[in-house]
């Protein structure tokens, strides 16, 4: 059972989508073909088969724009379902239902694209020890909802923001003159809830990082050789995170590195679109 996302947290998000496709005068072709007390019954159905994510974002745009609308859920996120299957009822006034069509889908879609990829990566690595993540290379303002996405396809999140961890890239290295010295001024900076996380790009940066006591350290872009030594030379002192190009061609040798987390940018920043539309009944 995947923990859903409040309401509270989704209805900004669906209420500014809605505004921006209504524009000044709503929905004109609704109003000019539809009668004002019309009622309309509608499935929204997957077109392709994937991971479903987001079923709150449609109904919550049904009932924007229409209160009194009936929205029945036939599957949960997180289900795999094929082609054809129908993923929600709707029924109430058409306007309303025609006029929420597009955010509910848009939303609905994106979702379950980020859902089904993510899905296809963990299942990638079945049988190892390694999880996938995500990072924050996410559509700005969707962030919570992409990342709850992943946990729908059976991802693990990454740091939500720059202000729950501590993570210190290349340039932050740069600027503090090493890495050693870079983890000292966080962990002297950091409460004792807070995790630092060092990005390190090569083996000498790897023993300096370990001296220092990251609680993760991350290996950029490191090849298949340099992972598998880094986890010898780490020897279960601290997480390590492979990051970088991270492909589903790619995936399943980096797990078998014994690396413990593998990031995967691609999760959010290069999803398709789930095919998904609604269908009047």
């Amino acid at each position: 059972m995947i923990a859903p996302l409040p309401d509270l947290l989704i209805e900004p998000i669906v209420r500014a989508a809605l505004a921006e496709d209504l524009g000044r005068a709503g929905d004109i072709t609704a109003m000019a073909c539809i009668d004002a007390d019309a009622q309309l019954d509608a499935d929204f159905v997957a077109r392709k088969a994937g991971t479903v994510a987001g079923l709150a974002c449609a109904r919550l745009a049904v009932l924007a724009l229409d209160p009194n609308a009936r929205f029945e859920a036939m599957v949960e996120d997180g289900d795999t379902i094929g082609r054809g299957t129908a993923l929600a009822r709707v029924s109430g006034n058409a306007r309303a239902l025609l006029s929420a069509e597009r955010t509910a889908l848009n939303l609905l879609g994106r979702l379950s694209g980020v859902a089904t990829l993510t899905r296809a990566y963990v299942e990638a690595v079945a049988g190892t020890k390694v999880r996938v993540t995500d990072t924050r290379k996410t559509t700005p303002g969707l962030r919570a909802l992409e990342k709850y996405a992943v946990r729908c396809g059976g991802g693990t999140n990454h740091r939500f923001g720059l202000d729950d961890a501590i993570l210190i890239k290349d340039n932050h290295v740069a600027a503090c003159g090493g890495v050693g010295e870079a983890i000292r001024r966080a962990r002297a900076f950091a409460g004792h809830l807070v995790k630092v996380e060092c990005e390190v790009d090569g083996l000498d940066q790897l023993a300096e990082a370990l001296e220092a006591g990251p609680d993760v350290i991350m290996l950029d872009n490191f090849s298949l050789e340099h992972l598998r030594h880094a986890v010898e030379l780490t020897a279960g002192r601290v997480v390590l995170e492979a990051s970088g190009g991270v492909t589903l061609d790619t995936v399943r040798a980096i797990a078998a590195t014994g690396v413990d987390v593998i990031s995967v940018g691609a999760l959010t920043h290069s999803a398709s679109v789930l095919d998904i539309g609604l269908d009047a009944v």
